[in-house]
């Protein structure tokens, strides 16, 4: 029996307990005894960890009521009364009425409980952890650095709880792009964690996994592969082949294939993780529909559209299921199969998945959510490609006003609002306007990544193509050999980008003259299209 199991094993044993304790406490004591309250509570926070939220707000507002009635208005049971239902919010993603709780424990814990109590570092960390999922990475810092101060007075330098401390600002520094931040937060959580647990503990694959994590974000996919590997092996030799467990740390090997293009050990580490998670999961488990998404994103990066669309939309009929209607997840689920409409140039399709997307995200997340630009952003490219520019722009000049609001200025999001400002500019034929975009875009990735990162690709690629439409030549081929170089380094050999660029490095040595160079650099591109499942649109130029 793996870890998911025995949890819910003893969840079950614990809900039979606290049920039979409330059902003598009903009988036994006035319906406003802070007995009752408590019994109340337990059962609400079963309910929590085995995921059924509506279940656990239920019974934690009943103990919330009576705490009410009886205890006084500074009380530090009623601060944690406020604190569970707030937890239940933030595990609801309903993040305003989270913290509308938490804030009311605030409170109470701020007059009730000296500066540095444990209680308080405990729940600055709470409403940290709820700025951080709302994407208010500022807010986020403040509160998880506050908890940090007290657990750095009050322990030792090497408690597992500064460990957790570590990691949490870790995550923020990981979310605001700024990974050598978050490498060195969780660089310390490693030295902790090896310190005090032996080599093979859990806790030290988690690290690895983190710092695994950040080398994958930042494009640097051997070292992902390193630490992701570590994690993999302390997790086969102290788990059986088929634990839950498992199943992670298949999905992120996997995650740094695709992102590599080695699209065939992708699908191999996924579909391991997959076969785990069929055997130890019900059917309309939300890990299955995640696990069907990243299946389906793979074929969508081979341009196997029908197999893309057929696990998408697996993920999305457990989704609609198991979650309420507006559920972030589900909008998820509808932009990822807007992309496939929107890469078979099915613009109408891809329109109505990414608005249903949208207004899901309009429902439930503040008006300036990092979300909400990407899906702006969507429906502007889907407008650019029908052609209709001013439409595009509308939603584009959207996106980048969010982000500008919401992002630090060296944020990659912000480079790929330029990207799309530059690709309207080209197919509109402005390229002075193309060219400006494309050096803000440059600039911000400058700031953001290593020379040599795979972003740089696109934006060398943009600058490649923006100049042969202007006829200046040699600057295009410098550009499209520096996309090529990079290309070369960071993705499988014969990738479909790489004969993409291939393809406009001979256009560019055509309308030089350079005769023989153009043929070869097409017979590259050729060769590549011979064993690549794409479209001769794909590779071809005009």
């Amino acid at each position: 029996m793996d870890d998911r199991s025995k949890a819910l094993e003893f969840y079950e044993k614990a809900y039979k307990i606290y049920e039979k304790a409330y059902k003598i406490c009903e009988k036994a004591l006035p319906p406003n005894h802070p007995d009752l309250a408590t019994s109340y509570s337990n059962l609400g926070q079963v309910y929590s960890n085995m995921g059924d939220y509506s279940k656990a707000l239920e019974f934690y507002e009943k103990s919330h009521k009576i705490y009410e009635k009886v205890l006084p208005s500074s009380h530090p049971d009623l601060a944690t009364s406020y604190s569970n239902i707030g937890q239940v919010y933030n595990n609801m993603r309903d993040y305003s009425k989270a913290l509308q709780f938490y804030e009311k424990a605030y409170k109470i814990y701020e007059r009730a409980l000296p500066p540095n109590h444990p209680n308080l570092a405990t729940f600055y960390n709470n409403i940290g952890q709820v700025y951080n999922n709302m994407g208010d990475c500022s807010k986020a810092l403040e509160f998880y650095e506050k908890s940090h101060k007290i657990k750095e007075k009050a322990l030792p330098l090497n408690h597992p709880d500064l460990a957790i401390s570590y990691s949490n600002i870790g995550s923020v520094y990981e979310n605001m792009h700024d990974y050598s931040k978050a490498l060195e937060f969780y660089e310390n959580v490693l030295e902790i964690t090896k310190k005090a647990l032996p080599p093979n503990h859990p806790y030290l694959a988690t690290s690895y996994n983190k710092i695994g994590l950040v080398y994958n974000n930042m494009g640097d996919y051997s070292k992902a592969l390193e630490f992701y590997e570590k994690s993999h092996q302390i997790r086969e030799k102290a788990l059986s082949p088929n634990h839950s467990s498992l199943a992670p740390t298949y999905s992120n090997i996997g995650q740094v294939y695709n992102n590599m293009g080695d699209y065939s050990k992708a699908l191999e580490f996924y579909e391991k993780a997959h076969k785990i998670d069929e055997k130890v999961l019900p059917p309309n488990h939300p890990w299955l529909a995640t696990s069907y998404s990243n299946i389906g994103q793979v074929y969508n990066n081979m341009d196997d559209y029908s197999k893309a669309l057929e696990f998408y939309e697996k993920s999305l009929k457990i989704y609609e299921k198991v979650l309420r209607p507006n559920h972030p997840d589900l909008a998820t689920s509808y932009i990822c199969i807007g992309t496939v409409h929107f890469n078979m140039g099915d613009y109408s399709k891809a329109l109505e998945f990414y608005e249903k997307s949208h207004k899901i995200y309009k429902k439930v997340l503040p008006s300036n959510h990092p979300y909400l630009a990407t899906s702006y952003n969507n429906i502007g490219q889907v407008y650019n490609n029908k052609g209709d520019y001013s439409k595009a722009f509308e939603f584009y000049e959207k996106s980048l006003k969010i982000r500008e609001k919401a992002l630090p200025s060296n944020h990659p999001d912000l480079a790929g609002s330029h990207l799309s400002f530059a690709a309207c500019y080209e197919r509109m034929g402005d390229y002075a306007a193309a060219l400006k975009a494309l050096q803000s875009a440059f600039q911000i990735q400058q700031q953001a990544f290593q020379e040599g990162n795979p972003a740089f690709a696109s934006t060398y690629s943009w600058f490649g193509r923006v100049y042969r439409s202007m006829k200046d030549y040699s600057k295009a081929l410098d550009n499209l050999e520096k996309c090529l170089a990079i290309d070369l380094k960071t993705l499988p050999e014969k990738h479909l980008y790489q004969g993409i660029t291939y393809s406009y490095i001979g256009d560019v040595h055509r309308l030089m003259g350079n005769y023989e160079k153009a043929l070869a650099f097409h017979q590259k591109a050729l060769n590549i299209q011979e064993n690549v499942q794409c479209s001769p649109l794909q590779v071809a130029t005009t």
